[in-house]
């Protein structure tokens, strides 16, 4: 769980990114920026007082970022203008995963996931 706190995204990445590296280095540096990508949303649009659940799934084959908030806010790709300093987050998650979605969960709010198939055979589990 982090806190509603800038220094959360820099934090969220750090714990995915410790165990990552043992599963895909290869796409690791996708992974970091998609994590980023998610926990910034779920920072920014989290109620005040509450916090964000960040959830790694591996496999052989998948490693899964799930990013659970209590915002029932929906999250979609944006098109921003050149000039827009913002709203390009979920147009980075849909590039870099190989999917990505939102579902609901248990108690308020969702969970905004993006997947990676592996290229190549994970080394250890996650």
């Amino acid at each position: 769980m982090f806190p509603r706190s800038a220094a959360a995204v820099g934090r969220a990445r750090s714990f995915v990114a410790g165990h990552i590296d043992g599963c895909t280095s290869e796409q690791a540096d996708d992974i970091r920026v998609c994590v980023s990508e998610l926990a910034t949303n779920a920072l920014q649009h989290t109620p005040v007082g509450r916090r964000f659940l960040v959830r790694i799934i591996c496999t052989d084959s998948v490693v899964r970022i799930e990013v659970h908030d209590a915002s029932i806010a929906t999250p979609h790709v944006c098109t921003p203008l050149d000039t827009d300093d913002r709203g390009r987050g979920l147009m980075l998650v849909s590039t870099l995963a190989d999917d990505w979605g939102v579902s609901d969960r248990t108690g308020p709010g969702k969970v905004v996931w993006a997947e990676f198939q592996l290229r190549q055979p994970a080394a250890a589990t996650c």
